[in-house]
């Protein structure tokens, strides 16, 4: 599938552990809902049923840097085969927590995975679909790290160190400014209020995109 020929928009939400992403997808597919859209809401990994039974894996169990980055794109094909495309051509809007920049992000920034290796798997799974839009919730990392719920058990990636994160940052960053055409930066170290009327103004601007006069 392309871009130009698929229905629907895609939309993903990324940022490191604790940067409060998860916060705003609800809010978003209401958005989108009160612009009249029909929406799936997804994640990764995850997001089919063989991809759940992969997450718990993959979050929890310690594996070669390769396995992982294999497993993540595998995991990314179940889901783009059986969520993602379907509902992009049937004209859905599809939101993802997490896609392919999080392996670049995670796998590569994070774990040092040659980012060669993550470009031909990206190409293998997913050739021709981009997200339309990927939002960014960007914070340093000393605000990510204290909102992590210590009451809760921390997956694998949650307990890597600090040089693991500002990895995973920076490569984030660094695809934004590659990718300056579908990443918008949310500075999630504003009040909530403000970064929803961010996010109102940036959904409003793709709705009218996608529905001009």
């Amino acid at each position: 599938m392309t871009n130009n020929i698929k229905k629907g928009k895609f939309l993903t939400f990324e940022g490191i552990d604790g940067a409060g992403k998860s916060t705003h997808i609800a809010y978003v597919a209401e958005l989108l809902r009160q612009h009249g859209k029909q929406v799936i809401s997804s994640r990764e990994p995850g997001g089919t049923a063989l991809g759940e039974k992969l997450r718990e894996l993959l979050l929890q169990e310690k594996m070669h840097l390769e396995t992982e980055a294999l497993l993540m794109f595998a995991v990314r094909r179940e889901h783009i085969a059986q969520v993602i495309e379907p509902a992009l051509e049937r004209g859905d809007w599809v939101i993802s927590d997490r896609f392919s920049d999080a392996s670049f992000a995670y796998q590569g920034g994070g774990r040092k995975l040659a980012l060669d290796k993550l470009n031909a798997l990206e190409q293998w799974v997913h050739p021709d679909l981009q997200p339309d839009m990927t939002l960014l919730f960007d914070v340093p990392l000393e605000v990510a790290r204290a909102r992590l719920d210590a009451t809760r058990e921390l997956d694998k990636f949650e307990q890597e160190k600090t040089d693991f994160f500002a990895g995973t940052r920076a490569e984030y960053l660094r695809r934004a400014a590659e990718f300056p055409e579908r990443f918008r930066i949310i500075d999630s170290t504003r009040p909530i209020p403000e970064i929803r009327a961010h996010l109102d103004t940036l959904i409003a601007q793709l709705c009218a995109d996608a529905d001009p006069l």
